[in-house]
This record gives C-alpha cells, sequence and structure tokens, in this order.
C-alpha cells in the first residue's frame, strides 16, 4: 500500500532541504528536484531496511 508523505523543500543558502515530518527523515540537494527525488530516495530506503517496529514507531509518532 502506497501513503502520501509530506515533504517540506526550504533553501539554505545555495543549496535545498528536505524533511518528511511523519518519518523524521530529511534529505538535501542542489535544485528542487534533486532534493525532492534525493528524500524520496531516503524515504524509500527507510521502508526497505527499518525493522517493523522502527517503522509503526515513526508513522505513529510522526
Amino acid at each position: 500500500m502506497h501513503r502520501q508523505r509530506t515533504a517540506i523543500i526550504e533553501s539554505e543558502g545555495s543549496a535545498y532541504v528536505a524533511r518528511c515530518p511523519e518519518l523524521d527523515i530529511a534529505s538535501q540537494g542542489s535544485s528542487v528536484e534533486e532534493t525532492s527525488e534525493n528524500l524520496r530516495e531516503a524515504v524509500e530506503l527507510f521502508f526497505e531496511t527499518a525493522s517493523p517496529e522502527e517503522i509503526q514507531q515513526r508513522a505513529t509518532f510522526g
């Protein structure tokens, strides 16, 4: 099942930082597009590697 998550992207100097507050995951990049893709990859990697308990904890408290 796919669920939508929030992505907050902000510029910081010459770079961009993206956060997914529901999962407490962040990433960065040099453009909005790159930053968005990097965050997407970080979230996918989290779901591939985290234990079911970690996923449940972050999804519950995020």
